[in-house]
């Protein structure tokens, strides 16, 4: 047995050790074809911004002082990820919640979350970044510590990289941020969060282009494209921009599908049928669609549900592509190497869990939701304040998914999944739920589990592949 006192840094050291071993296992990193794109970006000093620029000048910079390709970029989020965990670990150790404590380190060594943590990806910056600062903060507020300025400042600095490295990651930061440091009374909370986001939104563009020196991509158009294209199939005669003859084309070829946008951008799909809107600036883009809702609220309704049922992984056959992350990096000249023939290894205890309720973003959500129910009915403390932050993320994180989301990568999804799992160790270390508690989370999960395991079986498979996806 462990002496007490020497608990959280034996938690602190396994930590250290699964980064290291995470590491070993994913060297030098998965390259997936955005990252493939992002580092010849880095390499020629020329940005655009349908990668997150500010990702691109941070590799940069560490290419310039290290050299290497993807790997010193793998241990900055790894790095991230697992000292996030680890102070979170720690730190609960210190207040006799061991076992808690184990538990998170459980969760940053799930088959899944690891091995997407392995590829060197906006998605695991993200998730690394926002884990860190988590920990920087429960490792002070878990020992009913005052959080240091300097501290805070080091919070700032992930949650701001964490916001501008993914276009989503708003909802969540800045809801993680009013929950930790906003008003207490919840009409506040949700003013000061709306105000952010909309001031994030705001400025966004400015950081991307003016100050980070990016050009535009036009990826600001696809939420726009994707939506309307949708709208003009559903309900045929609705104006959208685009010409009868275009929607009937983009219907006969199906181009318009809940799993993502890309047959509409595609050149041998329906790229053609679509041009004519990227000539619309992007602000009349946006006016229209908001136009074509009003006119057919219903079709825009159900395109949009339909596809957060997609990229939530609920009702859906199985198999479908995007949950998975590669063990081998996508061909390429500029030197991004695949890890090590063992990450194969991992990768089948990852498709044993891909397939099951572990990797349905749907469940973790379900999960979220009645634990956040649980966590604003007890008082206030340390834990439970921590883990009703995690919760509010996740839930209006995914919640954005239901407007704003154009693809259904399981990688979108990491942050609440892994967010949702810490929360529960951490309302379970507040208090022992009842057992009323646990019959509420029970019930909400087996009726996901049971209703996406009857669709898995009735459905028809999903396609295996991106090419066979875009047809």
């Amino acid at each position: 047995m462990i002496a007490d006192r020497y608990r959280p840094a034996f938690l602190a050291g396994a930590a250290l050790v699964l980064c290291v071993a995470a590491l070993g296992l994913f060297w030098p990193g998965v390259a997936l074809y955005d990252t493939v794109a992002q580092y010849r970006q880095v390499v020629s000093g020329q940005f655009d911004d349908w990668h997150p620029p500010i990702m691109a000048r941070l590799w940069r910079v560490i290419h310039g002082a290290f050299g290497g390709a993807a790997a010193p970029m793998l241990v900055l989020q790894m790095a991230l990820y697992w000292g996030g965990l680890g102070l979170l670990a720690s730190a609960l150790a210190r207040t006799g919640k061991t076992g808690c404590g184990v538990a998170v380190l459980g969760i940053g060594a799930m088959p899944l979350f690891l091995g997407w943590q392995g590829t060197v990806l906006k998605d695991a910056q993200m998730l690394g970044a926002m884990l860190a600062a988590v920990g920087v903060v429960g490792w002070w507020r878990l020992r009913a510590l005052r959080v240091p300025g300097w501290a805070w400042l080091l919070v700032a600095m992930l949650l701001g990289y964490a916001t501008l490295v993914r276009a989503n990651a708003v909802f969540a930061t800045v809801a993680l941020i009013v929950m930790l440091v906003g008003p207490r009374n919840w009409w506040a909370r949700g003013v000061v969060a709306l105000v952010g986001v909309g001031a994030v939104l705001a400025v966004s563009p400015w950081i991307n282009h003016g100050l980070l020196g990016a050009s535009s991509s036009g990826v600001e158009q696809t939420e726009a494209i994707y939506d309307l294209s949708a709208i003009a199939v559903r309900a045929p005669g609705v104006p959208t921009g685009l010409s009868a003859a275009a929607v009937r084309t983009i219907a006969a070829r199906h181009c318009v599908k809940p799993y993502f946008w890309d047959p509409l951008g595609e050149p041998s799909r329906c790229a053609a049928e679509v041009e004519p809107l990227h000539a619309y600036p992007t602000g009349t883009l946006y006016r229209m669609l908001a136009a074509a809702i009003v006119r057919a609220p219903g079709a825009y309704l159900a395109h949009r549900l339909a596809h957060w049922n997609s990229t939530e992984r609920w009702l859906v056959g199985a198999g479908g592509p995007g949950a998975l992350p590669p063990v081998t990096s996508e061909a390429n000249a500029l030197g991004l190497e695949s890890p090590a023939p063992l990450a194969r290894q991992w990768r089948q205890l990852e498709q044993i869990t891909v397939d099951t309720p572990l990797g349905w973003p749907i469940a973790f959500l379900s999960v979220a939701v009645v634990s956040l129910v649980v966590a604003m009915r007890r008082r206030a403390g340390a834990a439970r304040d921590l883990a009703l932050a995690l919760l509010v993320s996740a839930v209006l994180l995914e919640a954005s998914f239901l407007v704003l989301s154009i693809a259904s990568d399981l990688r979108y999804h990491l942050w609440s999944m892994v967010a949702t799992a810490l929360a529960v160790v951490l309302l379970v270390a507040d208090q022992t739920p009842t057992r009323r508690e646990w019959l509420a989370g029970g019930v909400a999960l087996m009726v996901i589990t049971a209703s996406g395991t009857i669709a898995r079986n009735v459905l028809p498979p999903a396609p295996a592949s991106y090419a066979a996806q875009l047809l």
